[in-house]
């Protein structure tokens, strides 16, 4: 594909840095010799070795010279895997929400900080710089009025909107831990959350709006804070017209706001200081709350947005992602704001009103980069071309993906069909664990190239390595193994919030010396990396490993499915084999000649043996809010254990389950009458 490099962004950003520890900068290992001479001070190799080889004079620099210091630190890092220490720029002293505004207000107080692109479609709110900081401060003094002191734990249940994010910079400014809880969760979950980091103010909105349909916030926080006896208040901003009730700890957030300063002084934080927790799910079933802190996320989160996406001054960044995600902190939030720029939030879904909202969004508000998730994209490529092709897109110069690994299929599609196969498109790696992107295609060398549906090129700083089964580092191209990181990076999570203990053992323990980030990658010739999956999403079938995703993707390029899951279940000859979910698309005519074509299909591509012993047919994937696919409940849909389904508060609609197993019953039951 013709894609620009961004080597010249990353020359002007970092070339100075270049052989500032006063050693030459060595050949890389695994870099063949063209890449090793490319490496010139302020080229792409030569930063990628300078930050591998010594850390500390790549990111101390960049920390000094990006972020706004109220006390320089004394060491740039300090880390031991081993015992999951990490620690950044010690001694250093800022306050992020002074980096993400004030330092901006001071020099342009009237470029937009945000557009809120509200559920009503041609309804967008745009809010300066100086607008989001004296909302910021009142919002901070009226916490302080209500008790929240450094340190103290805030929820925040909010939908996308300029109220979250001033929430979130509220925190940062007087030194509460933020804690945003997804807008969609239940009420369980979120009382869940809130106990584990024991909160002391909720903020939530009366109602939220989605689609079209009413959101009832204020009734889910009632139900949660029953048991929440951390809780002493929850401030309730209104989002529509609508009354609910007000309890004696209820406060009216807009009307205590308008009494407050619009002025509020910044708290100076420590370093390592915590910034944020967010809740993941864990294999285990409990949500791990992982610490992220302040001047090494900040740096990590800057940066990774400028130079991944190609951002230049005066671009509208368009991240689509929810605020209650570790994406829409870093690049909703945290990244674009530290840069100064303009910051898209996406309050709506894609097909409200209809599936063109994207793109009739990126004409109206003429966004520059576009970042989405691949379950979109494979949802919006059912609809076909004809509602991205109504819109002008010719201001977008970035794609971007997240959250699970893209399909060939889709990154086509979003390639030619969304970008003309003109726009750069980076398939980004990455996770809550991680604050920002580790894996992208950029940045690179100028023009270097883009391979369809691969992450490719480690950050600076990310030095990932292979593992195999026994814990080996695996050496050279075209291997696969577990993807482990040998080496500590700014952006990383510190600790699971009141368990250390669990942070080392599901981190540091499975590879000593390594951070494990549980994912399965490829490793090619040229050296670059393609995920291939949850490590637990690896079945063995006849002695043969496996990733699940792998499969999918095989049949995920069919024409006429555009969602596939892939799960392994008990197989007394083989040991595991696989099962295929497959949605087709509307207009399918002969289904039975599809499946024949997905296992030749996947013969073809991986082989025989990976093909899949049974392929059901079904409606709909069951999917959680954020849009990842449940695998575990399919797995005990077809090893016969629906009667302990376990958590599924996050299913988008636990209708789905009874609709597959309906299907999966008259699967078993054809399959019966022909035998």
């Amino acid at each position: 594909m013709a894609a620009r490099g961004l080597g010249r962004s990353v020359g002007r950003f970092l070339g100075s840095l270049c052989g500032r520890s006063g050693q030459p900068v060595r050949q890389l290992r695994g870099v063949s010799a063209p890449a090793a001479a490319a490496a010139q001070p302020g080229s792409y190799q030569a930063q990628s070795a300078q930050a591998a080889r010594a850390p500390a004079a790549f990111w101390g620099p960049l920390a000094r010279d990006t972020l706004v210091w109220d006390t320089p630190y004394h060491t740039v890092w300090d880390c031991d895997f081993s015992s999951g220490k990490i620690g950044w720029f010690l001694g250093g002293q800022l306050n992020v929400s002074v980096n993400c505004l004030d330092q901006h207000v001071q020099k342009s107080p009237e470029t937009v900080a945000l557009i809120w692109e509200r559920d009503e479609p041609g309804t967008e709110v745009r809010i300066t710089y100086r607008e989001l900081l004296e909302t910021t401060c009142r919002l901070a003094n009226t916490l302080k009025r209500h008790g929240i002191r450094r340190g103290d734990r805030v929820a925040i249940y909010l939908p996308v909107s300029p109220l979250a994010v001033a929430a979130m910079l509220a925190c940062a400014r007087i030194g509460a831990v933020h804690t945003v809880v997804f807008a969609g969760f239940s009420a369980e979950s979120l009382a869940g959350r809130i106990n584990d980091a024991k909160c002391k103010v909720v903020i939530t909105f009366n109602q939220g709006l989605r689609g079209g349909r009413v959101v009832e916030l204020k009734k889910i926080v009632d139900e949660a804070v029953k048991q929440c006896p951390t809780v002493q208040h929850v401030l309730v901003a209104h989002r529509t017209d609508n009354k609910v009730h007000m309890g004696h700890r209820d406060i009216p957030l807009e009307q205590e706001m308008a009494k407050e300063d619009p002025v509020c002084a910044p708290e100076s934080m420590g370093s390592e200081d915590m910034l944020f927790l967010l809740y993941t799910s864990g294999s285990t079933g409990t949500p791990k709350g992982l610490v992220h802190t302040q001047a090494g996320y900040l740096l990590y989160a800057a940066l990774t947005h400028r130079l991944v996406f190609d951002y230049r001054p005066g671009d509208v960044f368009g991240c689509v992602a929810d605020i209650g995600w570790i994406t829409g902190h870093s690049y909703v939030v945290y990244g674009p704001l530290c840069n100064g720029a303009t910051s898209v939030l996406f309050e709506s879904t894609p097909v409200y009103p209809d599936a063109g909202r994207y793109w009739e969004t990126v004409q109206r508000l003429k966004i520059n980069q576009f970042y989405g998730a691949p379950t979109a994209v494979r949802l919006l490529l059912k609809y076909g071309d004809s509602w991205v092709k109504k819109y002008d897109r010719s201001s977008l110069r970035t794609l971007g993906s997240v959250g699970e690994p893209i399909n060939l299929e889709a990154w086509e599609w979003l390639h030619k069909v969304v970008g003309d196969s003109r726009c750069t498109l980076v398939d980004t790696w990455w996770q809550t664990e991680t604050g920002g992107i580790c894996i992208a295609p950029r940045p690179s060398e100028e023009g270097a190239e883009i391979l369809p549906a691969m992450a490719m090129r480690p950050f600076f700083g990310i030095v990932p390595v292979l593992m195999d089964e026994k814990g080996k580092v695996m050496e050279g191209g075209n291997v696969s193994g577990a993807l482990c990181l040998s080496q500590a990076w700014p952006g990383m999570a510190r600790t699971i919030y009141g368990d250390h203990q669990r942070f080392v053992e599901a981190y540091f323990k499975p590879y000593p010396g390594h951070y494990f980030t549980g994912d399965g990658a490829y490793r090619t010739e040229g050296g670059y990396y393609q995920i291939t999956g949850r490590m637990d999403d690896v079945i063995n079938i006849s002695g043969h490993r496996l990733g699940t995703a792998e499969i999918e993707d095989a049949m995920a390029n069919h024409p006429a499915v555009p969602e596939t899951a892939v799960i392994g279940y008990p197989h007394d000859i083989k040991g595991e084999a696989a099962f295929a979910f497959i949605v087709l698309k509307d207009n399918t005519g002969d289904t039975d000649a599809v499946v024949k074509e997905l296992r030749s299909a996947v013969a073809t591509k991986i082989a025989k043996y990976a093909v899949p012993d049974e392929i059901l047919v079904v409606k709909r994937l069951p999917k959680t809010r954020s849009g990842k696919v449940m695998r575990r409940l399919l797995r005990k849909i077809i090893t016969g254990r629906t009667q302990d389904l376990g958590d599924t508060t996050t299913l988008e609609d636990p209708s789905v389950i009874t609709e597959i197993l309906s299907a999966y019953q008259k699967h078993k039951d054809k399959q019966a009458a022909s035998q």
